[in-house]
């Protein structure tokens, strides 16, 4: 049983990582580059869901729908008026420049009277709640599922399914696929490539927040919860960059590999683990568990 409420555990924090890294894998397939500013719009999702929850009163639905809602504009406008006039510097100008943008983002929720600087709970309609299967009449024995890490596996799953309609059935999704594999000739073709990268990068957000109110009643509200995105790049890299399905086989492996790590293993090996598992995978396969192989002939 032990092994078991392990691997559920472990299972419900790869969700949280694999949405993250969704977000980084969409992003790159858009504009080819590296967004580190996810976890700061996971940590954003989050606050907002605190605000609508607690400060305004919204049922907890409404207050889903419209952090969602306003975190996709939000990522829309950021590429617009950030994002977009730099594209086609360098890489590493971009990658600097959504490493600038996280800071600036933990730095201005700090300053928010009696929230940024505090600890906070998000009061979901199913914290605390536990699902118990067999055991005797002591509970010895029995598994012991909770409530808030089954949450985050099935809406994992659901999402992930909406994403795989949105890819293969739609217009949409079928432009952002062909806007990824080559984006000067998606434009010729007639396809609006600028829209199509406010698009994923509303969805980058959007896919955060649901994270962020996923993670918040686990680990609870804070400024600087944003760091787990740290965690969730070793997951894209794992699963393959350019790998939506791989983004969350990648979060279920770190996540797995946390869990037990942090059971079986010293103090301190938890931490490290993803990292390592990153190191293994860069030595064996480099492209990553769903990366394309890449040949070059010399």
């Amino acid at each position: 049983m032990q092994v078991l409420q392990l691997l559920i555990s472990g299972i419900a924090q790869g969700c949280i990582y694999g949405l993250i890294a969704l977000g980084f894998v969409l992003i790159y397939k858009a504009t080819e580059t590296v967004s580190f500013a996810q976890g700061e719009l996971m940590m954003l999702g989050a606050f907002g869901g605190l605000v609508g929850l607690t400060m305004l009163g919204f049922p907890y639905w409404i207050t889903v729908l419209s952090t969602v809602a306003g975190m996709a504009i939000f990522g829309m406008l950021l590429e617009r008026m950030v994002i977009r006039p730099v594209l086609g510097q360098p890489a590493f100008s971009v990658v600097m420049l959504t490493i600038g943008i996280a800071y600036v983002v933990r730095g201005l929720v700090t300053m928010i009277p009696d929230i940024g600087t505090d600890t906070q709970a998000l009061p979901v309609p199913y914290k605390d709640e536990i699902w118990k299967f067999g055991g005797d009449a002591m509970g010895i024995g029995a598994l012991i599922l909770n409530v808030e890490h089954m949450a985050v596996i099935a809406t994992t799953a659901v999402l992930c399914g909406l994403l795989f309609a949105l890819f293969r059935y739609t217009k949409l999704g079928i432009a952002m696929q062909a806007a990824s594999q080559n984006q000067l000739a998606a434009y010729y073709m007639g396809i609006p490539v600028q829209r199509l990268n406010g698009i994923a990068w509303a969805l980058a957000a959007a896919v955060a927040a649901i994270a962020g109110l996923l993670l918040a009643p686990i680990t609870f509200v804070h400024a600087n919860m944003g760091f787990i995105g740290l965690k969730a790049f070793p997951a894209a890299v794992v699963g393959g960059f350019g790998s939506l399905p791989g983004a969350i086989v990648g979060g279920l492996v770190i996540g797995l590999v946390e869990s037990f790590a942090g059971f079986y293993l010293p103090d301190g090996f938890k931490d490290t683990a993803a990292y390592v598992v990153v190191l293994i995978m860069l030595m064996v396969k480099p492209t990553g568990l769903f990366g394309p192989s890449l040949r070059k002939k010399v």
